[in-house]
């Protein structure tokens, strides 16, 4: 099985959250860090929870939408540990609001933080996991990347995009031996709605009911490596009533999209 000794990961969103608890999981598995979000006194507050040594964790401070950092950002990263084993694409932003109030701003902006950052670096990071011929794309979906829900509709179509660029990225890539994981996330106890986007681009601001009740986020991390680890190419991780959702979406379509039609607004 694969082990993460003394490999290197690359972290984004890594401040807090699913990424600082992978972060954490991974820094007991041995592995140096990369770590990276907008906030650098919150990476280097993780930095100092990992126990690592100080050389094998690098702070990276990083808006993912600045595409044209992408292939500096990646530079760095290999002059400081000359290689790349593992990206997670973790940072994310989520929305809370109906089409038809929804600015179309708001829309670009999920867009570039939920799919377009990820493309950038990963075209950044590809050419030197294709020379090395070894490498492992991790993407954090989400449920919603697989089934459509109220006031989601953008966060949906982000995560949606994400499934076809990484599936086709993933055949491509096959004989590179280089993986791709897609994860799916359902209800997990972060701030992912307290940060996500009203129809005009705000702050949601609050907790919802669902992510109280969700697994841990270091639950998640956990089992994001052990899937990580056996090379899956996708899977579900959360409470039964989500994962249950997306195989009544390809068993029973209708009787989800009612389901979906009549779920209270979060």
């Amino acid at each position: 099985m694969t082990t993460f000794k003394n490999k290197v990961v690359w972290i984004t969103g890594a401040s807090s959250g699913i990424g600082e608890a992978l972060a954490l999981a991974l820094a007991q598995e041995g592995a140096r860090l990369v770590l990276t979000g907008r906030r650098e006194e919150e990476l280097e507050r993780v930095k100092v929870l990992t126990g690592l040594p100080t050389t094998d964790v690098l702070v990276l401070p990083l808006d993912v939408t600045q595409f044209e950092m992408a292939l500096p950002a990646t530079d760095k990263v290999i002059r400081h540990f000359q290689q790349i084993d593992y990206m997670i694409h973790n940072a994310g932003v989520s929305q809370r609001s109906y089409v038809r109030d929804t600015d179309l701003e708001v829309y670009r902006r999920l867009m570039d933080v939920d799919f377009f950052s990820t493309v950038a670096l990963t075209k950044a990071i590809l050419p030197g996991m294709i020379q090395q011929r070894s490498g492992h794309i991790v993407v954090i979906s989400s449920v919603a990347g697989k089934i459509g829900t109220l006031m989601r509709s953008g966060y949906n179509a982000a995560k949606h995009a994400l499934h076809g660029f990484y599936d086709s990225l993933r055949a491509e890539s096959y004989y590179d031996n280089i993986q791709v994981t897609i994860v799916c996330p359902g209800y997990i106890k972060t701030d992912i709605s307290v940060n996500a986007l009203n129809e005009k681009g705000q702050k949601h601001g609050k907790r919802d009911e669902n992510q109280e009740k969700g697994i841990t986020a270091g639950e998640c991390a956990q089992r994001i490596l052990d899937a990580v680890k056996k090379e899956k190419k996708e899977v579900y991780i959360g409470g039964f009533t989500e994962v249950a959702a997306v195989y009544l979406k390809r068993f029973w379509p209708s009787l989800l999209y009612k389901m979906v039609r009549k779920a209270a607004p979060q």
